[in-house]
């Protein structure tokens, strides 16, 4: 009886780490983040400056509701500051054209690589399809030949036994 042997923490992470799903989703993770930062640059730079002209020129990142004043502390008068508490609409709407954005570019890429996976699959199921109907014919042939290799041999047998008859019969009349 042998021990098994029991495999330690890194021996696990190294077979975790070194599977193909787990290195792709790390890479994709990466190419998300900077996918991200791409979309909030184009959203920040580009689309809310189209906002900002169509809506006179307001700033989205300045639309707020403010809930509690900033309040500016003075030592003399023994005010304590205070930070400003607000509800920040601009920088909501921001998120959402950058989630919008960020879900279109991916729909868009599924959907290519759904079509392009599909037409490797009719390519592939297509040649699947012509092999299967070449050894079908090729099955076809080969009892086609069987068929008729077993008929000339009932026809030699037939033979053999109308010859073997006809000896008999020469001998019973002999």
């Amino acid at each position: 009886m042998g021990k098994e042997k029991k495999s330690g923490f890194w021996a696990d992470f190294k077979a975790f780490i070194s599977r193909g799903n787990v290195l792709d989703m790390a890479i994709g993770v990466v190419i998300g983040g900077a996918f991200g930062k791409i979309t909030s640059g184009l959203v920040n730079y580009i689309i809310n400056p189209c906002i900002s002209l169509l809506t006179g020129g307001i700033d989205l990142t300045n639309v707020k509701t403010v809930l509690v004043e900033e309040v500016v502390a003075d030592e003399a008068a023994g005010i304590a500051a205070k930070a400003e508490v607000a509800i920040l609409w601009g920088n909501w709407f921001q998120t959402i054209i950058d989630f919008l954005i960020i879900a279109f570019c991916i729909f868009c890429f599924i959907r290519a690589f759904t079509k392009a996976s599909n037409k490797f699959h009719e390519k592939e199921l297509a040649q699947k399809a012509a092999a299967d109907a070449a050894a079908a014919d090729a099955a076809k042939a080969d009892a086609e030949k069987a068929a008729a290799a077993a008929a000339a041999a009932a026809a030699k047998n037939e033979a053999v036994l109308d010859a073997i008859l006809e000896i008999r019969d020469s001998l019973k009349k002999n």
